[in-house]
């Protein structure tokens, strides 16, 4: 079976719903608080690349962000969305699962982990 990582926080409803059906699936995976373990800048911005930008990696919607003062929602350059993100790691969308073969999605769907990972 595949092995995985997955990156949130322990107490994320999203991040224990994700695991869980990992779990029932008996897909082999690492769960990572980045919390505890923040992620590296560089691993940041090339799953923020691959995802299509920062504003894919981070919830726009979460309460994290609508709390930020309005001067902060607005990064102009990669920098500015690691400062944020180093600041506020709750910003990151949970879970962010990475896969065996580099690719990373962000957020727990039932039908893309199963196309994903060739569940029949």
């Amino acid at each position: 079976m595949m092995a995985l990582t997955l990156y949130g926080l322990t107490q994320c409803s999203t991040c224990v719903k994700a695991r869980a059906w990992l779990e029932q699936h008996a897909i082999a995976h690492q769960f990572i608080d980045y919390r505890s373990h923040p992620i590296g800048a560089a691993d940041l911005k090339k799953w923020a690349k691959a995802l299509g930008g920062f504003e894919k990696l981070v919830n726009r919607a979460s309460m994290t962000w609508r709390q930020l003062a309005d001067a902060l929602k607005d990064p102009q350059s990669d920098e500015q969305w690691l400062e944020l993100i180093a600041q506020y790691p709750a910003l990151i969308r949970r879970p962010l699962t990475l896969y065996p073969d580099g690719s990373v999605t962000v957020g727990f769907n039932e039908k893309r982990y199963t196309e994903k990972l060739k569940i029949a």
